[in-house]
């Protein structure tokens, strides 16, 4: 049973996990990844839903419909996380716990992926830990919405 629902979301170019780039991010595929956040979630008590899109209005349209509707938010910005003042603003505006997470170590890749957006309003940042980041995102999370219901 869960106590809490999080949304779970991938920005561009992750739809090609498995495929894109596995020396970097590996050989899983995003179903895979999707699987794995769903039986931690169970494991957790949280309910996943998990999402991924190239484009970033549909990212933020899920954002803002997730506004009422989820206790806390994980996402992989992906190339966004350096762009993306919009998706920084929404997760901002709906007043949510955020979980921002990388597959990869992005401070020891190119300089432009040193700075995120998304991470001035992240309660925390997860990166460099494969597709187990992601696992760590929802149990922080889950740490994060416990204490926030026991205040």
């Amino acid at each position: 049973m869960s106590f809490a629902s999080v949304l779970v979301l991938n920005g561009p170019n992750l739809n090609l996990l498995g495929t894109r780039e596995p020396a970097i991010y590996g050989s899983e595929t995003l179903d895979d990844v999707a699987k794995l956040c769903r039986d931690a979630g169970e494991r957790l008590g949280l309910s996943v839903d998990f999402c991924q899109s190239n484009a970033e209005h549909q990212l933020i349209d899920w954002l803002h419909a997730a506004r009422t509707k989820v206790d806390g938010i994980v996402i992989n910005p992906a190339a966004y996380t350096h762009t993306s003042v919009a998706i920084a603003d929404a997760l901002s505006a709906i007043g949510k716990p955020v979980v921002e997470v990388h597959i990869s170590n992005v401070h020891r890749r190119e300089a432009f992926r040193h700075h995120s957006y998304v991470s001035a309003v992240a309660d925390a940042i997860i990166v460099g830990c494969g597709t187990q980041g992601y696992v760590f995102a929802l149990e922080r999370m889950a740490t994060i919405l416990k204490n926030r219901a026991a205040k």
